[in-house]
């Protein structure tokens, strides 16, 4: 068989009687995949999205003092109280502080630990790489309540520390219920940037010191460069957390009166519906889903644009 014959036949289309491998069974295959997933995302997720949303348009009206009471369409009217209450934003304000100091403090430490388990200078490493990540392992109230206890004057074994720092007053709490989430997730971070340093190939780091490059020089120059994705996916991780913030000041408001209905925008919003006032606390939810969404958002564009110079 000649060339040109040879380029005839692959071109050729099948006999007739020959039918094409039919694609149903890929499709069937997908299905069975993205369905319960499906499922799940819409139940779980944009239903009560959905739901929160129609919740923020209404109003409740009574007919006279003590009438019964009834939903009526509000419109933006939830909204323009949102925008106009003072507490909900000085809420926001003090989260947005609270992660602009406890964010960079977390994730510098979560790289500092990776890159000391990952440089060899460390024995022991399955030890130390699960005891930075147990703490995670303990539920956020639980310690919250463990550190309001070592906080405290009257209930803390380090009485000669806390008798002369008021850990719990209004000038230091939040910096207190900083290190609470710092002691958390520090080890939640860590395991995901020294996931990445275990994905970078050895040649890179046999390529560098070749170079003269040392220990510290290759930490700087080479890894956390590569580990830049892992780095800004757990600093996203830690907006959304920040701006979400509940656990840790509902715990505090046992332990300091200086923690308020009206701490952080979540505690707004758990105080909000239980008066109860369900849709003045869907539109606060409705407004702090999109502000988390667009801080992520942009923190995305601007490291996306550094990362392209």
């Amino acid at each position: 068989m000649t060339v040109t014959e040879m380029e005839t036949a692959r071109v050729a289309p099948p006999p007739a009687g020959r039918k094409r491998p039919a694609k149903a069974g890929h499709i069937g295959a997908v299905l069975i995949f993205v369905v319960p997933f499906g499922v799940l995302f819409a139940l779980f997720y944009l239903i009560p999205i959905g739901y929160a949303v129609v919740q923020s348009l209404y109003t409740v009206e009574r007919t006279g003092t003590f009438g019964p009471a009834r939903e009526v369409f509000g419109g933006l009217a939830q909204y323009e109280r949102v925008f106009t209450d003072g507490p909900f934003w000085t809420s926001v304000g003090r989260v947005l502080a609270f992660g602009a100091v406890q964010v960079p403090v977390m994730l510098g430490l979560a790289l500092l630990l990776a890159l000391l388990l990952d440089s060899g200078l460390v024995k022991g490493r399955p030890f130390f790489r699960l005891a930075f990540f147990v703490p995670y392992a303990v539920p956020g109230v639980v310690a919250a309540i463990m550190w309001g206890f070592l906080y405290s004057p009257n209930l803390s074994p380090f009485t000669a520390l806390t008798s002369n720092i008021d850990f719990l007053s209004a000038d230091l709490v939040l910096w207190a219920m900083a290190n609470v989430v710092t002691w958390v997730y520090v080890g939640y971070n860590m395991l995901i940037i020294y996931s990445s340093l275990l994905s970078i190939p050895t040649e890179i780091y046999e390529a560098a010191r070749l170079d003269g490059a040392g220990q510290f020089r290759i930490a700087w120059s080479v890894k956390i460069p590569l580990v830049m994705p892992a780095i800004v996916l757990t600093t996203v991780f830690s907006i959304i957390g920040t701006l979400q913030l509940l656990a840790e000041p509902q715990v505090f408001r046992s332990f300091s009166s200086a923690v308020s209905s009206t701490y952080t925008p979540n505690l707004t919003v758990y105080s909000t519906s239980s008066v109860p006032n369900f849709n003045l606390a869907a539109a606060f939810s409705v407004v702090l889903a999109l502000a988390t969404f667009a801080l992520s958002f942009t923190f995305l564009k601007v490291t996306q644009r550094r990362g392209e110079r």
